[in-house]
C-alpha cells in the first residue's frame, strides 16, 4: 500500500461471510488484515474487519495538495526511533475520535507556544470545533488564519495534522473553528518500543535497602534503563523506581516495581548503567506509561 493512499472504513456491505474480500482490507495503520480474494471464514472473523477494517481511498495529488497543508517532516531521529513507528496516511472521515478527546495544538511558526483543548465536534469538510484554547487560566488571543500543528494520542495511536484557524467564537460559550483537513498522519508505535528521555528517578534496591537517583535515558511498557554515580544492588535483587512523566498534558507521578536485570560501568566515566524490568505494574501505571512513550515517540518537534 502506498503511504500516500488515504484509508477509509470498510462498509458492512462490501464484505459477506462465505466470500471473498473484493480489495486488500488493511488496520488503520497499514497492516494488512485480509488480501484480495482471500475468503471470510466466520463470523468473528467478519465482525472484526468491520469493526477495524479499512481499504485504500487513493486521493490525487492535485486533489491532496489544495484541501491539506504540508504536515512539516519528522525531525530526524535515531535509527531505533525510527524503527519503532510506523506511518501512513489516513482520510479524516475513518478516524474514530471521540467528543471529549484532548487535541495538542502547537504554533506552527512558534514550537514553544501549545495549548492543550478538548475536541466538541466536525462539520463535516468545513471545520473541527474545539475549546478555546487557554493561558493561565485566561483565553489565549487566536487570529484568524493562524496555522497550527495539531496532535492527538487516543489509544494505541497517534495522529497529527495542519490546520488553520478559522474562526474564534465568544458566545454563549467561547470555541474555535479549525480548518478541515483531508488527510491526517497516524502514527502507530511497535509494541516495546524505548523512548529515549532525560528523566530524573529515585531507585530503591537491594536488602539491605539503598536509595539513589538516577538519570533514565530511556523508557518502555516494559522497562528501563538510567544511570547512576555507584553501582546501585545486585543483577537479579528487586526494587522500587520512583518517577514524574507528563502523559495527555498531566504530570503523573509513578511508582513501579522491577528487577535489576544490568549494572555495567559507562565508557569514558565513573558511572554506571542499570537496566530495570517492571513487574506487576498496575493498569494505571501501564495506561500512563503507554500514553508517555506514544506521545514521546510520536510528536513531531
Amino acid at each position: 500500500m502506498n503511504e500516500l493512499d488515504a484509508l477509509v472504513p470498510v462498509k458492512q456491505n462490501e464484505i459477506c461471510l462465505g466470500k471473498p474480500a473484493p480489495r486488500d482490507v488493511f488496520d488503520s495503520w497499514g497492516n494488512l488484515l485480509l488480501a484480495s480474494g482471500a475468503l471470510i471464514e466466520n463470523q468473528l472473523q467478519l465482525d472484526n474487519l468491520i469493526e477495524n477494517g479499512f481499504c485504500t481511498d487513493t486521493v490525487s495529488e492535485s486533489v491532496s495538495a489544495k484541501a491539506t497543508p504540508a504536515i512539516p517532516p519528522l525531525t530526524p531521529t535515531k535509527p531505533a526511533q525510527e524503527q519503532n513507528k510506523e506511518t501512513v496516511m489516513l482520510d479524516l472521515d475513518s478516524v474514530r475520535w471521540h467528543v471529549g478527546e484532548t487535541f495538542y495544538l502547537q504554533v506552527h511558526d512558534n514550537a514553544q507556544i501549545r495549548y492543550t483543548v478538548k475536541l466538541i465536534g466536525f462539520v463535516k469538510n468545513k471545520s473541527i470545533l474545539l475549546t478555546a484554547p487557554v493561558i493561565d487560566g485566561k483565553g489565549a488571543l487566536i487570529r484568524d488564519g493562524q496555522t497550527f500543528i495539531v496532535r492527538a494520542f487516543p489509544g494505541k495511536k497517534a495522529y497529527a495534522f495542519t490546520a488553520s484557524a478559522l474562526k474564534s467564537v465568544f458566545s454563549p460559550h467561547p470555541y474555535l473553528h479549525l480548518s478541515y483537513p483531508k488527510l491526517v498522519r497516524c502514527t502507530a508505535i511497535r509494541q516495546g518500543s524505548r523512548a529515549t528521555v532525560k528523566i530524573i528517578a529515585s531507585v530503591t534496591v537491594g536488602s539491605p535497602e539503598q536509595t539513589a537517583a538516577a538519570t533514565l535515558s530511556d523508557l518502555s511498557m516494559g522497562g528501563s534503563s538510567g544511570i547512576i554515580k555507584k553501582p546501585l544492588g545486585q543483577k537479579n535483587d528487586t526494587g522500587i523506581i520512583k518517577f514524574k512523566v507528563n502523559a495527555a498534558g498531566n504530570d503523573e507521578y509513578l511508582t513501579i516495581n522491577f528487577i535489576l536485570r544490568s549494572v555495567t560501568p559507562t565508557e569514558n566515566t565513573d558511572e554506571f548503567r542499570h537496566g530495570f524490568e517492571f513487574i506487576d505494574v498496575p493498569t494505571q501505571s501501564k495506561l500512563i506509561l503507554s500514553a508517555f512513550v506514544h506521545q514521546t515517540l510520536a510528536e513531531i518537534d
